[in-house]
């Protein structure tokens, strides 16, 4: 019995020993074949990796700043709008200058210029019925020529860019040298509109004069033609009447040219003679 016993036992041992050696061929098919899966999973995962890469790649590298890490810098805040300009403070912590309308503001004037000191600057602000340009020269006398000029000039862009010029007699020339600082400018509503401060006292030189002495004020306004600034649009701007001195804060209104013609005593006399001509009757 433990003869046969141990017989069962090879037979049921050998059997088993064949079952295995028939099943590893399929097993080692099966393990050639997930070999052959994995290396192409490898590969479908590395082509993946290496796309995802070049698509980060690209969008890292397009980007304009980088810090020293490699990584952007964080969006720059954006920057705050024109402030518009305060005419409730004309005569008392600025000084003022109107020309157009009665009663008119830095919005709706022909044109406006306000000064008043920071420190050891001055801060102008300019605006002007017009696309082109506006500016402010300073002037020993009340006629064109020999005079700093500070413009602000619309360009195609649509940027308000301050520029200095110098007036050669009856032409502006540009200077290279710009004593302005802090620039701001706006093209809105049809008006160029600007804000910029210079240098009370700058060292001595022809085209660039010391705001702390008093000068007569030009003040102009115009098209613009790629950028350059062209003949101012009337014939005559207007003046300060007399020296300003930035120390001095003044509220000036000056009637533009259709005002002045109604506002005159010889036309507000023929205005009165007509109608009463005309309530009189002819005799």
């Amino acid at each position: 019995m433990a003869v046969r016993s141990r017989g069962a036992w090879r037979r049921l041992l050998l059997l088993l020993l064949l079952a295995g050696s028939a099943a590893s061929p399929a097993e080692e098919g099966g393990g050639r074949r997930e070999a052959g899966g994995g290396e192409h999973g490898e590969e479908a995962a590395r082509s993946h990796h290496d796309s995802s890469y070049g698509t980060f790649a690209s969008e890292f590298y397009d980007l304009r700043y980088l810090s020293e890490e490699g990584y952007p810098f964080p969006t720059a805040p954006p920057v705050d709008p024109f402030a518009k300009i305060r005419v409730d403070d004309c005569g008392k912590t600025k000084g003022c200058f109107r020309y157009g309308k009665p009663g008119c503001n830095a919005e709706t004037c022909d044109y406006f210029l306000s000064y008043r000191r920071i420190g050891a600057d001055v801060e102008f602000e300019l605006s002007a019925d017009t696309d082109g340009w506006v500016a402010v020269g300073f002037s020993s006398d009340k006629k064109m020529g020999g005079d700093d000029v500070m413009a602000c000039v619309h360009d195609d862009n649509g940027r308000v860019r301050i520029q200095h010029f110098y007036n050669v007699g009856q032409w502006a020339k540009e200077i290279q040298r710009n004593p302005a600082r802090d620039e701001e400018g706006v093209f809105e509503n049809n008006r160029v509109t600007c804000r910029f401060k210079r240098p009370v006292y700058v060292p001595r030189e022809e085209t660039i004069v010391d705001l702390h002495l008093s000068w007569y004020y030009l003040f102009a306004w115009g098209p613009a033609i790629q950028g350059s600034i062209t003949r101012h649009d009337i014939d005559s701007p207007p003046v300060s009447e007399h020296v300003v001195s930035i120390y001095k804060y003044e509220d000036i209104f000056m009637p533009s040219a259709a005002y002045q013609t109604f506002s005159s005593p010889f036309c507000l006399l023929l205005i009165v003679a007509l109608t009463f001509y005309l309530l009189m009757g002819t005799p």
